[in-house]
């Protein structure tokens, strides 16, 4: 086959191909349009607000004077909060995993949390209470909630998990005395706490979030 006999028909198959072409990456380039902006929707506003104002004052949301508790209380709070997430959490599965707008977490996405932030600050006392002054490693809580798929975890293996953290947590707190209330860690971000000041800052979050699901206010 010779080139002149590619001539004639090649600006033909040419000009179909390139409309095939155009066509298709017209499609792709919608429906990549159409699910990065149905990614959106759904996406959780990262929370990047720096939360230790609430030992300075009462929280007008949820109502918690956090500076204002008793450090000795802290351990049975906790224990209270995760009695009031079982009984969320017994609530009907499908109905726990329905996000009211796009943007806001699920019920049983804000347990999850609520598990994860008694877990992780039970590591955090541990470091404050068996180092001096240590630095904690940084948590996006955010990129948790997707990388363990929060919304997809079972409601009732949560309210177990919950409470078994909460316990832990609490029993901790219950485990200091003295002097060592006065221990430190610090933040990446430049937050300092005392194990006293950590535990009223700790009990605002899973306090805000029961809030948050029941409306019930402190």
């Amino acid at each position: 086959m010779t080139d002149s006999e590619h001539t004639s028909p090649e600006p033909a198959v040419a000009s179909d191909a390139t409309a095939t072409v155009t066509a298709t990456a017209t499609v792709a380039d919608a429906t990549a349009t159409a699910t990065a902006a149905a990614a959106a929707a759904d996406a959780i506003v990262p929370d990047t607000k720096d939360w230790t104002w609430v030992l300075e004052q009462p929280c007008a949301d949820c109502g918690l004077d956090a500076g204002a508790v008793v450090r000795e209380d802290v351990a049975g709070m906790v224990r209270a909060n995760a009695a009031g997430w079982t009984a969320v959490l017994g609530g009907d599965p499908e109905a726990l995993r329905r996000r009211p707008r796009p943007e806001i977490w699920s019920d049983l996405e804000y347990a999850c949390h609520v598990r994860d932030v008694f877990r992780l600050f039970r590591v955090r006392l541990d470091l404050m209470l068996d180092q001096d002054d240590p630095l904690f490693a940084n948590w996006d809580q955010d990129a948790t909630a997707v990388a363990e798929r929060y919304g997809e975890q079972r409601p009732a293996v949560v309210a177990v998990e919950l409470t078994e953290a909460a316990e832990a947590l609490a029993a901790a707190f219950e485990g200091v005395a003295g002097a060592r209330w006065a221990r430190t860690g610090n933040r990446s971000d430049g937050a300092r706490f005392t194990v006293e000041s950590f535990a009223r800052y700790l009990i605002h979050d899973p306090v805000h979030h029961l809030y948050d699901v029941t409306g019930e206010r402190a």
